[in-house]
């Protein structure tokens, strides 16, 4: 495991998930491929691995694989998944996996994980789930919102609770998303691809 790069370099590296879905492995085998020093990784303050995508290719060329495609830091949309429902938590992180888009995805499952480890993730869209204990999505969005280095993430909150109950605990800050519980795929399908869409709308005219 390597000493944590500096922020400027933190663009070279991706999530398990992403990782084991660019080397049709499963996350258990990138887990184990890290262990053994076959890959490079960093672990951030909350334990969550990131895999450097040098090594990854380097991978791929010891073990004579079919070339993949590592899309551009500017083309992967890096998401941060945040739910204590394991259900949820799984069901988020196969549709990350198998989904036809660059995305990729860190799990967590508390509010307080995410705090600690955002700054080093930097995620472009942020998933949380209203309900939580400790640090909840309310707290969660409220924080992230009223932080100028994440003014630009987008934020989608999910929860079985009914508008009335959300309402009732302050309401979602302005321009966050919301999704009803139970999770839709073809919702999540439409979401991520008007996000990649706007991304790309942006990157064009602003020439980056």
């Amino acid at each position: 495991m390597q000493t944590p790069p500096t922020p400027s370099a933190q663009e070279n590296y991706c999530g398990t998930t992403y990782a084991a879905r660019l080397l049709g492995l499963s996350v258990g085998t990138i887990q184990t491929l890290v262990e053994k020093n076959e890959l490079q990784a960093w672990k951030t303050q909350g334990g969550h691995r990131r895999i450097s995508l040098p090594s990854i290719l380097e991978y791929q060329r010891r073990q004579n694989m079919p070339t993949i495609t590592v899309e551009k830091t500017s083309q992967r949309l890096k998401i941060l998944a945040v739910d204590d429902a394991p259900i949820a938590r799984e069901m988020l992180r196969d549709f990350a996996a198998s989904s036809d888009m660059p995305l990729d995805c860190t799990i967590m499952s508390s509010g307080l994980e995410a705090l600690i480890d955002i700054a080093s993730i930097q995620p472009d869209v942020l998933i949380a789930d209203l309900n939580m204990p400790g640090v909840d999505g309310f707290e969660l969005l409220r924080t992230l919102r009223g932080n100028r280095q994440f003014r630009n993430m987008s934020c989608l909150a999910i929860s079985a609770l009914t508008a009335q109950e959300i309402e009732a605990r302050g309401g979602l800050p302005e321009g966050v998303f919301f999704m009803p519980k139970p999770l839709s795929i073809h919702w999540l399908n439409g979401f991520f691809a008007a996000v990649i869409a706007t991304r790309r709308a942006d990157q064009i005219r602003t020439g980056r």
